[in-house]
């Protein structure tokens, strides 16, 4: 259940057997401090959520990518994204972002609900993995200040039993450390009975023909996305999706991080399958034609 940080397919085929892993100093805890610090003030600036599934006594917001330049080097972590990509791209052409949330649990923060990301969408369960989610801790997490709990082997075929088997497992970690696990896999946050704040954030990764939870074209708008890295600009929605989905014109949306937009049309963005049909089916066209 623990994996070496510089091995991405370890660390998938521990996400296949046991629905989630700990990848230990998967970056440095002094690159966590600075995340930590950069979001201080919206901590201390954000009131706490409102209903017993957000936490009454927890903080969260989310838009890290613009809150602190830092979040960047979380969200692309080579390691884990190719660990990603490799469980997620059966299921679809490109992977996504999907929320990027900072949590803090307070002193008396009652213990979540158990629950399965993956019910946001109401797809078919035990046959298609939707997203993975990563929590990067900025505290020390343990049993007493709200560790998030994960049941093992809940995942996959799993997540249509009735109940799981066995108990939770908690997730402690230091910053640094992260905690590595499937829509699929039944978790929540522990319960706060410690004196000190928890705070960390979640990074959540989907497939590309999916919605994401959190609107990521309107909380990095192209005056914001124009300056983060081509890899990242995708990640947050200006990537076309075969077939041409999200397309702004019938354009890849990249072109609205161009200074200068140059329209030329509505262009096929298929699938090779798609593509290959299309491509038979205008040939047969042309040839009726002469």
């Amino acid at each position: 259940m623990t994996t070496a940080p510089r091995n991405s397919s370890a660390i998938a085929a521990a996400l296949r057997r046991d629905g989630f892993c700990i990848v230990r100093r998967a970056v440095s805890p002094a690159l966590v401090a600075k995340v930590d610090r950069a979001l201080a003030r919206d901590f201390e600036a954000t009131a706490f959520s409102r209903g017993p599934f957000y936490g009454e006594r927890t903080k969260r917001f989310g838009g890290l990518l613009a809150r602190s330049r830092h979040c960047a080097r979380l969200v692309l972590q080579d390691v884990i994204l190719a660990a990603v990509e490799e469980l997620l791209l059966p299921w679809c052409d490109s992977v996504q972002l999907n929320l990027t949330q900072a949590v803090a649990l307070h002193p008396g923060a009652l213990a979540q609900a158990p629950h399965r990301d993956q019910d946001m969408w109401r797809g078919t369960i035990g046959e298609v993995e939707y997203l993975v989610n990563v929590m990067w801790p900025f505290t020390r997490y343990d049993a007493d200040n709200g560790a998030t709990l994960v049941w093992p082997e809940s995942h996959g075929a799993a997540a249509l039993a009735a109940e799981p088997a066995g108990d939770p497992l908690v997730a402690t970690m230091e910053p640094g450390d992260a905690l590595v696990f499937l829509g699929s896999a039944l978790h929540g946050g522990g319960a706060n009975r410690s004196d000190a704040v928890r705070r960390g954030a979640i990074i959540s990764y989907c497939l590309g023909w999916l919605k994401p939870y959190e609107n990521q074209w309107l909380v990095y708008p192209p005056d914001v996305a124009r300056d983060f890295s081509p890899e990242l600009a995708a990640l947050v929605g200006y990537r076309q999706h075969r077939p041409n989905l999200g397309n702004v014109e019938g354009r890849c949306p990249s072109l609205l991080l161009q200074e200068r937009m140059e329209w030329a049309g509505a262009e096929d963005a298929l699938r090779p399958d798609q593509a290959e049909m299309v491509a038979a089916h205008a040939a047969e066209q042309r040839a009726a034609q002469r």
